[in-house]
C-alpha cells in the first residue's frame, strides 16, 4: 500500500504540472509565414491563432485564391509548430512520453 500511495501522490503532481504547463503555453507564440514572408501567421502553444498579417502588396481582387492559399499555408504551418512546441514541453514532463489525444 505504501508503493501505492507514492504512485498516487507522483501522478498527482505530475497532473500539477501538466496543468501550470498548459496554462504557460497559452502565453507562448509560434509564427509562421508563407509567400516569402507575404503572409505571417501567429499561433500560441494552446494552438489557437493569435494574429495574422498580410502583406497588403499581395492582396489583389484578381488574385483572391493565391491569397487564400498563403493563408491555408500559413495557419497549418503555425498550428503544427504550435502542436510541436507543446508535445516537446510535454515530453520534459513525462520523460518523453505524450499521451494519445493531448493534442
Amino acid at each position: 500500500m505504501k508503493n501505492l500511495s507514492s504512485i498516487m501522490k507522483q501522478a498527482q503532481k505530475l497532473q500539477e504540472q501538466i496543468a501550470k504547463l498548459q496554462e504557460e503555453l497559452a502565453d507562448r507564440t509560434v509564427e509562421a509565414s508563407s509567400g516569402g514572408g507575404m503572409v505571417t501567421v501567429v499561433a500560441n502553444g494552446k494552438q489557437e491563432i493569435v494574429s495574422v498579417k498580410i502583406d497588403p502588396e499581395v492582396v489583389s481582387k484578381d488574385d483572391v485564391e493565391m491569397l487564400e492559399d498563403l493563408v491555408l499555408t500559413a495557419v497549418n504551418e503555425a498550428k503544427r509548430r504550435a502542436e510541436e512546441m507543446a508535445k516537446d514541453e510535454l515530453g520534459k514532463l513525462t520523460g518523453g512520453i505524450v499521451p494519445p489525444g493531448m493534442f
